[in-house]
């Protein structure tokens, strides 16, 4: 039985056009080329951050983070940035007395705008917040303390296998991998990621018929 369903935030509950877009933008760089290259990092198996570094070989991301910032063309979300199937999906696991909680790979304002949006959550939480990212076995252990309940009662989910779905297994959750976003899509019929995953999921709202039974 699950008791916990704990949700990755990017292309799981998020949208990353404005991320991605916004930063085409701020290195004057066309948007459809750098969601090209995105995809292209990501069949490739690489981190995302590589496809800046494509259109700026040697580019410090973390320099460049902080400059937006400071030019006030930083990070930001609002409600339509958040898939369709967040609130209803989110708000119905909720109506059956299952915790709900976000926890994904984000800064510390991330988690500030993620809960300014006020999501049907128990808990929204962010790797920097925690200080340990995924897929660090770290992070899925901090999980598992805010879970509240045993790895084989919480469900993990997500789009990206490396992160979400591999890592959750080791760590003994269940798991739940959507077919949503680059990385999603990509790996979704891939042997490996549908023997770690225990089911595979084309929209969040199908998790609230796998619980209620």
């Amino acid at each position: 039985m699950i008791e916990t369903i704990v949700f990755d935030v990017g292309e799981t509950l998020v949208r990353d056009d404005r991320y991605w877009g916004t930063w085409a933008d701020w290195l004057d760089i066309p948007q459809h080329t750098v969601s090209a290259l995105v995809g292209a990092v990501v069949t490739q198996g690489r981190d995302n951050a590589d496809a800046l570094r494509l259109v700026r070989p040697g580019l410090d991301v973390d320099a460049e983070y902080a400059a937006r910032e400071a030019a006030g063309r930083g990070e930001y979300l609002d409600e339509t940035d958040i898939y369709p199937d967040v609130r209803p999906a989110l708000t119905g696991l909720r109506e059956l007395g299952v915790r709900v909680i976000v926890a994904g790979n984000q800064t510390t304002k991330a988690g500030e705008l993620l809960r300014t949006l006020d999501l049907p959550a128990d808990l929204v939480a962010t790797s920097a917040e925690w200080g340990v990212a995924k897929p660090d076995a770290a992070f899925y252990a901090r999980v598992l303390e805010v879970s509240g309940a045993m790895a084989s009662e919480t469900l993990y989910v997500g789009d990206h296998p490396a992160n979400d779905i591999f890592p959750a297994r080791r760590a003994g959750l269940r798991t739940a991998h959507i077919r949503r976003g680059p990385w999603g899509h990509w790996w979704a019929d891939t042997p490996d990621v549908r023997a770690a995953a225990d089911w595979s999921i084309n929209s969040l709202t199908e998790l609230i018929n796998l619980v209620s039974y």
